[in-house]
């Protein structure tokens, strides 16, 4: 597995979550860096670039990446969606805090290799047949891809509309028969239990078993009401058992990994899970 340098500590929460996803996918293909870029079509100092912070990786990419991995994309191409919004707000408060600073030429976002020319020296020759015929290939593939990607958003919202298409009338009935209920009794936050227990060795909650789930920032649900319960029977408080992984689980989750010597990212993977239940 490679020994990969942390990511800037800059880098937003949401920024980060991708590229650890991302360097565990290259890690799990067993390729290095060139042959990812012989197999993607995105030169090697590009993907050195995307996967050490530098650049936010094109969707393209991550397509390419999670498919060579074995990984559905659909849920990737999410996380980068949501990486690029924060990635942008970044930028936006960089340019505000120094509007008097000359911007830097921006690096290209992407280099195929089958584009790239020598670093050096005062005469480029012309490329050779093949590596056109490459380029088009490269071009039509990522063509292509982009069109699979929108079909698939475009099945997903028909199918999300017609969900909710259904169950309005369904709702509708059922708000008429709580309404008097729900006007004498009002909402409190739901509440999640700890029934701690250890198994051949290790510690669970009673909610979640998974040992390899990846759980991060703005996330809810029984893994992350896990989290929160081993966290506290490590004596780290998250705050309030309430399946919501907000700012005060994120810190509590970087102080246990640092107590248990991981990289503090934040992000509860295979080796917190096996610290957290150890």
């Amino acid at each position: 597995m490679s020994r990969w340098k942390e990511l800037p500590a800059e880098l937003d929460p949401r920024v980060r979550q991708l590229l650890v996803r991302l360097r565990r996918l290259k890690d799990h293909s067993g390729l290095s860096v060139r042959q990812l870029a012989a197999r993607t079509g995105y030169s090697a100092k590009s993907w050195e670039r995307y996967l050490g912070g530098r650049h936010l990786p094109p969707a393209a990419a991550v397509e390419a990446l999670a498919r060579i991995g074995g990984e559905d994309p659909t849920r990737l191409l999410t996380l980068r969606e949501v990486a690029a919004e924060a990635w942008e707000h970044g930028k936006d408060r960089g340019r505000t805090a120094a509007p008097a600073a000359e911007a830097p030429a921006p690096e290209p976002e992407h280099q195929p290799e089958s584009e790239a020319g020598p670093e050096t020296g005062p005469e480029v020759e012309p490329r050779p047949a093949a590596e056109i015929r490459l380029s088009v290939r490269t071009l039509r593939i990522a063509v292509a891809a982009g069109a699979v990607a929108l079909v698939l958003a475009v099945s997903t919202a028909v199918l999300v509309t017609s969900w909710l298409t259904g169950r309005s009338g369904a709702d509708a009935d059922r708000t008429a028969r709580t309404a008097p209920l729900a006007a004498s009794a009002p909402a409190s936050p739901r509440s999640y239990s700890c029934r701690l227990q250890r198994v051949d060795g290790a510690w669970y909650a009673g909610n979640s078993l998974t040992l390899d789930a990846t759980v991060g920032y703005g996330q809810s649900g029984p893994d992350v009401v896990e989290v929160q319960c081993l966290l506290r029977r490590a004596g780290v408080s998250p705050g309030g058992i309430d399946g919501m992984f907000g700012p005060l689980t994120r810190g509590a989750v970087v102080r246990f990994q640092k107590r248990a010597g991981l990289i503090g990212d934040g992000i509860v993977g295979p080796r917190t899970w096996k610290a957290l239940r150890g």
